[in-house]
């Protein structure tokens, strides 16, 4: 079940360790014993990797017993991760011991420095796991998990249009187009809040690659044309939500008619109704795919039980078999962070709505276009910063 379904009513809308390169200094921290009685583990979700990743954490709580008394899931919006946790440590306490998060939540912590570092300190529980990832997924690990967030779930996101073609007769194919269109349909293009959306943040990150910016990479000195760009069409969007689904509810019932999408949030509304399956997709001429993933991330400070536990589950849910239910219902299609998770091994139902509500077009536009790296964490934080303040601050109101 997907981030969308989970959190909308269906009925009303719906290497081993010495290929490890990460960094660190100083002796490797042992890694802790399992308890000799079963613990409590909390995990919070801000970003919707509960969808995918669910029951692979319930089908280790039902084969060790012995280790886990319960798994309590909790959900947030990212937004408020960092200061969450940033409190109960100041407090004392360590009430959540996993943290499940994409690009946003990991950069907010590692700002505030409220993660445990995994690698290569506790390496040991993940063997060969640089040859196991995907590519694209181990460069996400190593250059935004910086050995403090390990990638769960891996997709090349987009920057993606996604359009109604009997509401779209001319369909842009450049930036340019994009915002002509924009200005001549107004308030019909929309795109969440990037702090908090997937798409969002995708979008602004996708941008530099499109617009020929100075440097991709660096969002105060090389991104003049982008932040321009932005503020221009920014002009003809009535507002800007707080999340991703909500873009998908409104350009589901016609309020909008271009909005800024990904494989997985192209796929998954469609197949849960929320979007006409008829909606087609679009990329604009100088496309770059930026990657996304979903993190595991550990807060600093849970005791050694939970801590031994929490590097288990980790370890079990990147398995091939646990992996697989990663497709989901093309949420973060594909979604396997690890190699050699083909569909076959995922659940029926995913095999299904893959092959009615995916694009057979994917498999060209991921082989034959550039998959870039997002901004590392602390650039992201910045970019995030001043997205809010050039550009949804200056929206008409």
């Amino acid at each position: 079940m997907s981030e969308f379904s989970k959190g909308v009513d269906r009925r009303t809308v719906l290497g081993g360790l010495g290929a490890l390169t990460l960094g660190g200094s100083g002796a490797l921290a042992a890694v802790p014993a399992l308890p000799s009685a079963p613990v409590g583990i909390n995990i919070i979700d801000v970003g919707g990797a509960l969808a995918l990743m669910q029951q692979a954490f319930d089908d280790y709580r039902s084969a060790n017993p012995k280790l886990v008394s319960r798994i309590t899931y909790v959900k947030a919006p990212a937004p408020e991760l960092a200061s969450k946790i940033k409190a109960q440590q100041d407090a004392g306490r360590a009430d959540l011991d996993l943290v499940l998060t994409g690009s946003d939540g990991l950069a907010a912590g590692l700002e505030q420095n409220l993660w445990l570092k995994i690698f290569p300190d506790f390496a040991e529980k993940f063997p060969n796991i640089e040859q196991n990832y995907e590519p694209a997924a181990l460069n996400l690990h190593k250059a935004q998990g910086a050995g403090f967030g390990t990638v769960v779930n891996y997709y090349p996101s987009g920057p993606l249009l996604e359009y109604m073609p009997e509401r779209v007769k001319q369909v842009p194919t450049t930036a340019e187009e994009l915002l002509a269109w924009a200005k001549a349909n107004p308030n019909k293009f929309m795109y969440a809040r990037p702090t908090n959306s997937g798409p969002g943040r995708t979008f602004m990150m996708g941008l530099p690659y499109i617009l020929g910016d100075k440097d991709p990479q660096d969002p105060v000195n090389g991104w003049d044309k982008t932040w321009a760009y932005l503020q221009e069409i920014g002009e003809h969007i009535e507002y800007y939500p707080a999340g991703t689904g909500a873009t998908m509810k409104e350009f589901g019932d016609g309020s909008r008619d271009i909005i800024i999408s990904t494989t997985g949030w192209d796929i998954n509304p469609r197949a849960l109704g929320i979007v006409p399956k008829e909606a087609k997709i679009q990329t604009l001429k100088g496309f770059h795919w930026v990657s996304d993933a979903f993190f595991m991330c550990v807060p600093k400070g849970i005791p050694n039980d939970r801590l031994a536990v929490v590097l288990d589950i980790m370890a079990h849910v990147l398995t091939p078999k646990m992996q697989a239910y990663s497709y989901d219902e093309g949420y973060l299609y594909p979604g396997p962070a690890v190699k050699d998770v083909p569909l076959s091994l995922a659940p029926k139902r995913s095999q299904e709505v893959i092959a009615e509500f995916g694009r057979p077009e994917y498999a060209d536009l991921i082989a034959k276009n550039p998959i870039e790296l997002p901004l590392k964490p602390d650039k992201m934080v910045v970019a995030f910063r001043k997205w809010d303040e050039l550009v949804g601050a200056k929206r008409k109101r």
